[in-house]
């Protein structure tokens, strides 16, 4: 099988669940990784992100082939979100009472 015809075929359920087998080493079913399926599951999930992954994690391989590293501060930004900062919302997420209140 060629690679395109692999990468075509691979819909993103067997993308994810070969992503998820190459970070903790086993099948779905909790069968041990070969180190032969692991090198070839990393090479299959490395070649669809480049050809499908538009909004890459802090280091992966996006669209393109390109390997994206996102700074701390783009990934607290996006963490905190737009809306509010991380600041402003743990204060409005502290419950304050009197010591006669309890």
């Amino acid at each position: 099988m060629d690679l395109d015809t692999l990468l075509n075929a691979m819909t993103p359920e067997v993308y994810q669940r070969l992503a998820t087998a190459v970070e903790i080493g086993k099948w779905p079913d909790g069968t041990p990784l070969t180190p032969e399926q692991r090198d070839s599951s990393m090479q299959a999930v490395m070649l669809y992100q480049s050809r499908h992954n538009a909004e890459a994690a802090h280091m992966t391989v996006e669209k393109g082939g390109e390997i994206k590293f996102k700074s701390k501060a783009e990934l607290k930004k996006e963490f905190a979100g737009n809306d509010t900062s991380a600041s402003d919302r743990a204060s409005d997420d502290i419950a304050r009472f009197e010591h006669d209140q309890l």
